[in-house]
Parts: C-alpha cells; sequence; structure tokens
C-alpha cells in the first residue's frame, strides 16, 4: 500500500485552518512567515510592538487571502505571553503552531556595554521565548491538547562566536538553542515540536545598513561576511520561508529537537 505522504507529498505541508501565532511579524522573518502562512490557509494572529508595520503586514496577509488578527503587544511578561496565547485560542478556538520571530540585539565590547544594555538583549531573546513557550506550552497541556509546533529563530552566533561586541547576542542565541533542545525533550511525550531556525546575516531593518552601496562600513562589514558563505551572498527573508514551512507543517513531525542552519554554508566551514 502507497501511503498518503508518498502519493501526495505536498500534502505533508498542509497548514490549512491551523491557528498560528507570530511574533516579532513586523519584522523581516515574521512577516516573511505570516505572508507565507496566509498564503497556505491558516488563520492567523500576529504580534508586533510597531502598530503601523504590524497593520502593514496583516493587509498584506489579507491580500493573499489570510484570516487574520493582529495584537500590538510584546512578550515583555508572562502576561503578555498568556494574553496572545488565549486571543488566539478566543478567535480560532486553539493554538496550533507557533513562530516566535521578535528578537532585539545592541553589539558593544563588554568592557564598555552596560549590564542594562547586555540584560535588555538577554530579555529580548532569552525570555521573551521562555515566556512565550511557557504560555503556549501550558494552555497546549492543560487543555489535554497533543501535537503542536514551535519554531524560534536563532543564528549561527549561538554556535561561533567568533564576532567582536556580540556577547549579549551570541549568549542570548546559544541559550536559545538550548532552550529549544530541552523543549524538545520536555514535551515530546505530548507530541509538540520544538525547533529552531539559525541564519547568518540576512536583508533586514537591523542589517540594512550593510546592503548601503554608500556605506563604506556596512559594505566592508558585508565583504567579511560573505567572505565566510560559500553560496557568495548574504540571506534574503524568502530564504527562510522553506526552512519554517517545514518546521510547521506535517512535513516535520519526526524533527524536534534541531538547530536547523540556513546560512549560506557558513557553518559548513
Amino acid at each position: 500500500m502507497i501511503s498518503e505522504a508518498l502519493r501526495n507529498p505536498l500534502s505533508l505541508f498542509d497548514v490549512k485552518g491551523k491557528s498560528a501565532l507570530v511574533t516579532g511579524a513586523s519584522g523581516a522573518f515574521g512577516r516573511a512567515v505570516s505572508i507565507a502562512l496566509a498564503s497556505m490557509g491558516a488563520n492567523l494572529t500576529l504580534v508586533a510592538g510597531s502598530k503601523d508595520e504590524l497593520e502593514s503586514v496583516a493587509a498584506e496577509c489579507r491580500e493573499v487571502g489570510g484570516t487574520v488578527q493582529i495584537i500590538n503587544r510584546r512578550p515583555d511578561t508572562l502576561e503578555d505571553a498568556n494574553a496572545m496565547i488565549e486571543a488566539a485560542v478566543q478567535q480560532y478556538g486553539d493554538i496550533e503552531l507557533m513562530f516566535i520571530g521578535s528578537g532585539y540585539n545592541k553589539a558593544g565590547f563588554i568592557h564598555e556595554q552596560s549590564y542594562e544594555d547586555w540584560q535588555a538583549v538577554m530579555d529580548a531573546n532569552v525570555r521573551g521565548n521562555w515566556f512565550m513557550a511557557k504560555a503556549y506550552g501550558t494552555w497546549r497541556i492543560e487543555n489535554n491538547r497533543t501535537g503542536g509546533k514551535v519554531v524560534m529563530v536563532s543564528s549561527v552566533r549561538g554556535r561561533h562566536g567568533n564576532i567582536s561586541g556580540y556577547t549579549g547576542y551570541c549568549t542570548s542565541k546559544g541559550a536559545t538553542d538550548m532552550l529549544t533542545k530541552v523543549l524538545a525533550t520536555e514535551w515530546g511525550k505530548y507530541g509538540i515540536n520544538v525547533n529552531a531556525i539559525a541564519p547568518t546575516v540576512f536583508r533586514s531593518k537591523l542589517t540594512a545598513w550593510m546592503f548601503d552601496e554608500d556605506n563604506e562600513l556596512g559594505q566592508a562589514t558585508k565583504q567579511r561576511s560573505l567572505s565566510r558563505l560559500p553560496l557568495g551572498r548574504l540571506g534574503e527573508p524568502e530564504d527562510l520561508v522553506g526552512m519554517a514551512m517545514y518546521l510547521l507543517s506535517p512535513a516535520s513531525d519526526f524533527c524536534t529537537g534541531q538547530i536547523m542552519y540556513v546560512d549560506g554554508g557558513f557553518t559548513a566551514g
């Protein structure tokens, strides 16, 4: 007997009708994943701190036929995270998929950087992820829901620390990797998959200066980055979408606790 997965492989990527929550939805990764999920028929709850940008992304999602609600809020507290989960449940009756795309960085050499700046990076990239994961897992487990997908955004900097001024960012992404692995082992018995995507330098608001042809420092930094990338180019948000759809869909049902590098070959050498 030929299984449905072999007869119709594209069915493995079916997320139509699933309730999906995306944090950091106004960012480069969050926007790309939101539009892709909308195009595939998921019911979206989009979360971000910038209301104007959030509404713009929601409009793009509706343009491709998506069903969308927005929450202008950041996961700064557990109360915030619980409110986001409850909003998704109230609107769609469930919360099955979650892409945690929110994050922050402020570079600084450790002998110059204030503790407050370092802690802000850790709070955004680790504490916020922990709040969202706790809220999501608590709701599904207490409501006896099996299955579900959580995808976090890590970085090649969670594995490679060879960049100056990134003691906050690299440390936070290393913590994200370990949080991903621990949750995967903790939630496996509930059928919840937890994975992370680890990109290299991608085009975004945070890296726009590196793509500016008139910015000498940006161009120099870009060339240093390119020297480590076998594919010879930096990433575009669309480059992340295929991996995100894999990890958020049934195609990845036997994949959990993994850090998936979408890095143009950065970690290969």
